[in-house]
């Protein structure tokens, strides 16, 4: 019996004496001799340098363990002054990672399972860099050629990652991006989901970038279907962006769906970010819902239910942009209660020189481009038209399908504006605002405008209707006067090619007329509403007295930039005066006769004819030495036909007290009618249009 415990007792103390050497080799052992040779088993594996200064080993029996496994210790391997390189490709003389400590718990009893499990990577006072060339190469991938890379049957398995006074810099050539970012592990995961604390600053398109915030821990990163938790706040140039909600699958940055704060000093400075080009505008701020699917080739995002400011103006609605093969659409709704026309002006093409030379002078410095001075047309000495081109170089950058409506304008008085409702549809630099319609002066101005910018020169086309505009409120200064004034009503359609305002009047062909109702007209009236013309010929004809206006009616016939009457006339209390002729508005010249004629004996005699000559920078009017001769056709004295007046009457309200003149007047035009008659209109008929040439 003694032989067999002897042999017993050396079954059992064997192995266990074995594994106490074992543990006592490997606990006492220095594995500093083994540095060298792993650095170069990694460098191989890695495909770069890798160097540590200290490799250290400890066995420990861990806490958190339940069952049986909490009595097998774990190795805890700590690697000191650590050091990646970067692939020989890389520009960057610096590593792609230096780490002052890393410590790694390994558990090595589920490697016969095919696990590489970490229970634990501490890591602290490390700087890693991230670098993407500009032909998309990038220093963090770790296999030469991934495609004839054999796929390994090993799962790896991160339980626990704390990091301390991490510092990552990423450099991607590719999208001009160069950030640094500070990581720091948050002492326990809040009740949001946040386990990291991040800080960041550098630069995105040239634009300074600040920013700090809070985010998921990235071991939630392998959970890649859960929402992944962001609060961030974005300084990049003078646009502050705050962002709270989540991201899905960020290493694929599937999807965001975040509450969205943005606000700048102008609309412009997005250009470095979205790569759009906005308008100038004031200072801006809104918050609103961000929705973003960037599924590759599909991105999509939606802005919805937003508010804010511009300036002093609200706005709110639903934007939505898409980025698209040919080109990005933005499209939506945008709604205003309050709007200052200085403030959204931008948004319908009304722009200062200021403010484009700095929307583009910031896409310039987001480009890296030096900005030239741009060639800076003079006007023409002695022309009105302005003579600036109209660039049509930014409409290729996107397609836009957004509508506007402003409830109330805050204007200047030069402006008397009431409402705005728009529908602006860009579709490869074809442009069309259909609407554009205001509230103006107490009545409506509905305008269509088509352009298209794929031709060189511009071509466009514009119809105007101008209906119940109160001359009171329209002109300056004339709502002081003690005097009545009537209502304006208009209509007008031209087409035009040209590269300029000039250019385009010069080249119009069409037809626009208008119709003034009763009240009443005066040289200082006339002054008072920069009409320099028109207060020279009433001057000449009546004075300065006060003249009772029955009705203004004028019918213009356009092509190639010529204006020739069709019907001119004035209707007063005292005299009807006709005047014919043409205004050149490729030239700017003048060249109208103006015929007045008594209606009775009882005021003075208006019988000497005038003329209006010269340019619209300098009119010259007179009166002519001998009778007028029948100069361009008789057929715009008192005896015309009826026709061209008729086609003037659906610009009347019928039925209305201001329009009982006009209409006496154009039913009869070769009466002289007595201020009190009001013949009964006869049924208008509308002549074809004319045809309209480019």
């Amino acid at each position: 019996m003694r032989r067999y415990a002897k042999i017993g007792l050396w079954v059992v103390a064997a192995p266990l004496a074995a594994l106490v050497l074992c543990v006592a080799v490997v606990w006492a052992f220095n594995w500093n001799l083994l540095r060298e040779p792993l650095s170069r088993r990694l460098s191989d594996v890695l495909h770069r340098p890798v160097s540590m200064q200290d490799l250290s080993v400890y066995w420990f029996w861990p806490a958190d363990r339940p069952g049986w496994r909490g009595w097998l210790p774990l190795p805890r391997i700590r690697a000191q002054g650590l050091a990646v390189g970067n692939p020989q490709w890389s520009p960057a003389d610096e590593d792609m990672l230096r780490a002052a400590d890393v410590s790694v718990v390994v558990d090595p009893w589920v490697l016969p399972e095919h696990v590489a499990r970490i229970d634990s990577l501490q890591v602290a006072s490390a700087r890693l860099l991230l670098q993407r060339a500009q032909d998309g190469t990038v220093n963090w991938s770790l296999t030469q050629n991934p495609s004839t890379e054999p796929q390994s049957d090993w799962a790896f398995d991160l339980r626990r990652l704390q990091l301390r006074d991490v510092g990552v810099q990423v450099r991607d050539a590719a999208n001009r991006l160069d950030l640094q970012a500070t990581l720091d592990s948050l002492p326990q995961t809040t009740a949001e989901g946040y386990g990291l604390g991040w800080k960041l600053s550098g630069s995105y398109n040239r634009a300074r970038v600040e920013g700090q915030g809070s985010s998921g821990g990235i071991l939630s990163l392998q959970q890649g279907g859960q929402p992944f938790p962001i609060d961030a706040r974005v300084k990049i140039g003078e646009t502050q962006i705050q962002a709270q909600g989540s991201v899905t699958r960020p290493q694929d940055l599937a999807a965001l769906d975040v509450q969205f704060k943005l606000q700048g000093a102008t609309m412009a400075d997005l250009y470095p970010i979205l790569g759009v080009v906005l308008p100038n505008t004031p200072a801006y701020s809104t918050s609103g819902h961000l929705v973003g699917t960037l599924q590759p080739g599909h991105e999509t995002w939606t802005y919805s239910d937003f508010r804010g400011k511009v300036g002093a103006s609200d706005i709110e609605g639903t934007l939505k942009y898409q980025i698209r093969k040919p080109r990005p659409l933005l499209s939506g709704e945008l709604r205003s209660s309050l709007l200052r026309f200085k403030d959204l002006g931008p948004l319908v093409g009304v722009d200062t020189a200021a403010r484009k030379a700095k929307r583009l002078q910031a896409v310039h410095n987001a480009e890296g481009e030096e900005l030239q001075p741009a060639a800076k047309v003079r006007q023409p000495a002695g022309k009105v038209l302005p003579v600036d081109p109209i660039s049509t170089d930014s409409w290729a950058t996107m397609d836009a399908d957004v509508k506007f409506s402003g409830q109330k304008i805050v204007h200047s008085k030069e402006l008397p504006l009431d409402h705005i409702q728009t529908h602006v549809v860009l579709d490869d630099r074809v442009l069309s605002l259909d609407p554009l319609d205001f509230g103006v002066a107490g009545g409506t101005l509905a305008t269509v405008i088509h352009a298209d910018g794929r031709s060189k020169p511009l071509k466009a086309d514009v119809t105007v209707s101008a209906r119940h505009l109160k001359l009171k409120r329209l002109f300056p200064g004339a709502e002081s006067m003690n005097a009545s004034f009537g209502e304006l009503h208009g209509n007008a359609r031209l087409a035009a090619t040209g590269n300029s305002i000039a250019a385009l009047l010069g080249h119009a062909n069409g037809e626009l007329s208008a119709l003034i109702s009763k009240g009443t007209i005066s040289r200082l009236l006339l002054e008072t509403a920069g009409l320099n013309v028109a207060n020279i010929l009433i001057n000449k004809l009546f004075g300065d007295q006060q003249v009772v206006l029955n009705c203004m009616a004028s019918d213009f016939s356009v092509h190639k930039g010529l204006m020739s009457t069709r019907v001119f006339r004035l209707d007063t209390s005292d005299a009807v005066v006709d005047v014919s002729g043409t205004i050149n508005l490729a030239t700017e010249v003048l060249n109208l006769d103006v015929k007045p004629e008594n209606k009775s004996a009882r005021v003075f005699t208006l019988r000497t004819p005038l003329y209006v000559h010269g340019t619209f920078k300098h009119p010259d009017v007179g009166v002519y030495k001998g009778p007028l001769l029948l100069r361009a056709g008789a057929a715009v004295v008192l005896g015309v036909v009826a026709t061209p007046f008729a086609a003037l009457l659906p610009l009347l309200n019928p039925g209305t007290t201001e329009a009982s003149d006009c209409q006496a007047m154009l039913a009869h035009p070769g009466r002289k009618p007595e201020p009190e008659a009001h013949p009964k209109p006869a049924q208008p008929t509308r002549p074809a249009p004319p045809v309209v040439e480019y």
